[in-house]
């Protein structure tokens, strides 16, 4: 934080911090845990965005309903948060949303292809 004065509410989440750090600290060290950096090749990164390789929404029914579509989206969003892995969850709570906010409203069937970044439903 950068301030010229530290206010109450600076000191109070200051305090907060250092007491949370002390406490994964002590956590740490009576299970034996030593922290380290997640370390994964920015390659390997990209490759998992690879779209080509992902089944789509939908396919092979263009005429589906998009309320079919959109739950399966969301089922999916969900899996996502739960297993920590907010950014796809975010890049298809996105997908929904623009599903959803077309100016028109949202059509009754679903025609759009959405790629889906990790394979099956889970």
């Amino acid at each position: 934080m950068y301030a010229d004065n530290v206010t109450d509410s600076m000191q109070r989440a200051i305090d907060e911090t250092n007491r949370r750090r002390a406490k994964q600290l002590q956590y740490n060290e009576e299970h034996g845990i030593k922290p380290e950096s997640v370390r994964k090749a920015i390659r390997d990164l990209l490759i998992e965005q690879v779209a080509e390789e992902s089944p789509i929404y939908g396919e092979g029914d263009p005429g589906r309903d998009l309320a079919d579509v959109i739950s399966e989206m969301e089922f999916d969003m969900k899996l996502a948060a739960q297993e920590l892995r907010f950014e796809e969850a975010a890049t298809i709570r996105d997908r929904i949303k623009s599903l959803q906010g077309s100016p028109t409203g949202p059509p009754k069937t679903y025609t759009k292809r959405v790629v889906r970044k990790h394979g099956k439903r889970r």
